[in-house]
């Protein structure tokens, strides 16, 4: 018996070393960077019998057989603008189309105005309503909401609504809600199930896009989710602080593209994008849609970011939740710095997730270091996302700061360049401003430890 269990470690151990070899081996052959080869292999070695499994599951993102295709932004005859900036070019070069002119974009900042608008926009659709969000929640808020797709379904709209499957886990479990829409003509498809036949290996690769299209006409988009805890009928403590945009224009076309391509991988249906969109252009707003994530060839958005950081002279003010940046993008921001670019960052004093609060500490504290102001909002949830540089562009959208959103989750932003949403969006910043404390709560040796050491799994987090 002594012997069996010897030939059964020695076994363990050997496959263990072959997967280890393995892993390195695909992890070059991807060409990672050396901060996510660290972060991986640190993990195997200290619990190999977790992270072997996990990184099969979830270590890879760009992969060539992944059942997602591509999503391919068409650009004919769509009307573009003759503006040219950096970051235009370079996300021309990464075939995204150029910025439209001619649209409307208008910002809500307040839980319940949200939840008055997009209860509007249900009630007064005629032919076609699409949803696209990280978490629907049956809950007082969304009641009157189910309740009012139910009765515009029973009208004869065209109703398609695509949720994931782990941010909305609560209706993955107990889908009686979702059964009783379906019912009634809507149709309704998670995002990435987690009890695939047969299995998928992708379950890492979240859908976080909020796309919300009401008669192929306007979009609702930004940061909030369909959820008491971003919109409700009425002003709440526990409501998070967020952004939702609205859309008029040709760049609604753009977010149809992107439902598109997100409803036939969940659904395996077809849904025309060739459809004539009837567009108000009596709007004076340019807007570029960036889609990112694992469905598009290259990292657009990252390369964008980028060139954005290192084309800004005066400011670059953030507002994320989560801060744990890619080594290139922090580096950038610093360097920014250097060159005397007002680097603002705007997150709360304590996010939702404790574990992203530890790692994001580090960076915030290098941040500071080199002279950039780093604010923790204190009056209530932080969850918004909106980044300004200079007085040339906003970005509103999805996408946190940090990897995950930007080389794992499936995303949507717009660059907007337009003045007066650029001033409504400084004139949000600021009043965060005034509610934030301005800089870290020191921390003794230890923490700082944990804090640098927890760097190391950032890209993972």
């Amino acid at each position: 018996m002594k012997s069996v269990h010897i030939a059964t470690y020695y076994i363990f151990t050997l496959i263990i070393g072959l997967s280890m070899i393995f892993v390195l081996l695909h992890m070059l052959y991807r060409r990672r960077t050396p901060t996510s080869i660290v972060a991986w292999l640190l993990s195997i070695i200290f619990l190999p019998y977790i992270a072997i499994p996990l990184y099969f599951l979830i270590g890879s993102r760009k992969r060539k057989h992944h059942k997602k295709s591509f999503i391919v932004m068409n650009t004919d005859n769509r009307p573009m603008c003759q503006y040219s900036s950096p970051i235009d070019a370079v996300l021309k070069n990464d075939g995204i189309p150029s910025a439209s002119c001619q649209n409307s974009i208008g910002l809500c900042t307040d839980g319940v105005e949200a939840y008055k608008i997009i209860m509007k926009e249900i009630e007064q659709a005629k032919d076609s309503i699409y949803i696209c969000t990280y978490i629907l929640d049956y809950d007082e808020a969304t009641k009157p909401l189910f309740k009012l797709l139910l009765k515009k379904a029973k009208e004869g709209l065209d109703i398609k609504i695509l949720i994931d499957a782990i941010g909305s886990h609560k209706l993955y479990f107990n889908p009686l809600r979702i059964k009783l829409l379906k019912r009634a003509g809507v149709e309704v498809y998670f995002f990435m199930p987690l009890f695939n036949i047969p299995p998928n290996s992708y379950i890492n690769l979240r859908n976080h896009r909020k796309i919300y299209i009401f008669d192929n006409k306007k979009v609702l988009s930004g940061g909030m989710n369909l959820s008491k805890d971003y919109i409700h009928p009425k002003t709440s403590k526990h409501l998070m602080k967020d952004i939702l945009f609205e859309l008029k224009g040709p760049a609604v076309y753009r977010y149809l593209e992107i439902f598109a391509s997100d409803w036939r991988y969940a659904s395996g249906k077809q849904l025309n994008t060739f459809i004539k969109v009837e567009v108000s252009r009596e709007g004076k707003d340019i807007v570029q849609v960036v889609p990112s994530g694992p469905d598009m060839e290259g990292d657009a958005l990252f390369e964008a970011l980028m060139v954005a950081i290192y084309s800004a002279n005066h400011r670059i003010w953030i507002v994320t939740p989560y801060f744990t940046p890619d080594i290139s993008l922090m580096r950038a921001l610093i360097i920014a710095r250097h060159r005397g670019v007002d680097i603002k960052l705007i997150t709360p004093f304590e996010s939702d997730h404790i574990f992203a609060d530890l790692v994001r500490s580090s960076y915030m504290r290098e941040l500071e270091e080199n002279r950039a102001k780093v604010a923790l909002y204190t009056k209530g949830k932080l969850h918004a996302k909106a980044i300004l540089f200079d007085d040339t562009s906003v970005m509103v959208g999805s996408v946190n700061f940090d990897s995950r959103s930007l080389f794992l989750n499936y995303e949507v932003v717009s660059f907007a360049y337009s003045k007066h949403i650029i001033h409504d969006v400084e004139k949000w910043m600021i009043e965060l401003l005034k509610d934030s404390n301005r800089s870290m709560p020191p921390a003794g040796k230890y923490r700082l430890v944990a804090e640098n050491f927890m760097r190391i799994f950032a890209p993972q987090i």
